[in-house]
């Protein structure tokens, strides 16, 4: 509602035309920053296959497949040869996999590019109608948004590299690691508590990848064990970095993470993780995380 206020409190000041003129050049300046940037891709067709472990419904090894066409600054990005929609709940709404899409192209430009609809004018998406990347009711998408959007970025970044190889990093560790836990007690109360864990990031030719820490989609913060603790009936009894376990190359991939929970009452644990079969994958010689 503050909002709402406020952005009319600023079309009352501008005017209506006034301010639907600014939006206009604000697109228009996003677009020409992103044109710039797109244009530094080579002109040609890149594609890349990775794949997603399992739905948790018995479908496994589900590929995702990105073709990507860069034609002075103008980029389709088809996704043909993708699994058809399957029973588990990793299929995606168009949106969320346009997300994932526009995510690294943006990260392909300059940081003043504003964030708005212009920066993304000259990128075309294309994803057959019921298909993971562009499923329909009712097909189940829970998971779509957390693992399979950070499976996007690995296809479009693996096709990316073989334009770029000097601007792209390796795979990062590719799952947002959703780890939920609680219980109803005897009594009728009940707890719960959802957290994410961080992993690896791919090293590049800046340089090697961060060690534990959350990358691309993940985007949350650590909770505190002090905190943890004090909240629920949990004790953690370890927490650490995974030496050892980033890729090796001339730049090492960023090492994951470990952590061991221990309940001090029953309660009910569900993981909902991914690149548990299929490593991210290395670049340039470099080996897999």
């Amino acid at each position: 509602r503050t909002g709402l206020r406020r952005l009319m409190e600023l079309i009352d000041y501008y005017g209506s035309n006034t301010y639907q003129a600014m939006l206009e050049r604000l697109n228009d300046y996003a677009h020409l920053l992103a044109q710039e940037s797109l244009k530094r891709v080579p002109d040609g067709q890149y594609s890349y296959q990775d794949q997603l472990d399992d739905d948790g419904a018995g479908t496994q090894n589900i590929p995702i497949c990105a073709a990507i066409t860069v034609n002075q600054g103008r980029v389709c990005v088809d996704f043909s040869g993708t699994s058809t929609q399957v029973a588990g709940n990793v299929n995606c709404p168009l949106s969320v996999a346009a997300a994932a899409v526009f995510y690294v192209f943006r990260c392909l430009m300059p940081e003043h590019t504003p964030a708005c609809a212009g920066a993304f004018r000259s990128i075309e998406l294309k994803a057959e109608p019921g298909s993971l990347l562009n499923a329909c009711y009712p097909a189940a998408v829970a998971a779509g948004n957390v693992e399979t959007s950070t499976r996007v970025v690995d296809v479009v970044l693996g096709a990316l590299a073989q334009a770029i190889p000097e601007r792209i990093p390796a795979a990062s560790h590719g799952s947002m690691n959703n780890v939920a836990m609680g219980a109803i007690e005897s009594d009728g109360s009940r707890w719960d508590y959802y957290e994410t864990m961080g992993g690896g990031m791919g090293a590049s030719a800046a340089g090697n990848g961060l060690r534990a820490v959350q990358t691309h989609m993940t985007n949350t913060l650590n909770t505190p064990v002090e905190s943890l603790e004090l909240h629920y009936p949990v004790h953690v009894t370890r927490y650490e970095i995974r030496r050892g376990s980033g890729g090796d190359g001339v730049y090492r991939g960023g090492d994951g993470l470990l952590r061991e929970l221990r309940f001090n009452k029953p309660a009910t644990v569900t993981l909902l993780t991914e690149r548990r079969c299929s490593k991210p994958w290395g670049l340039n010689g470099g080996d897999s995380g």
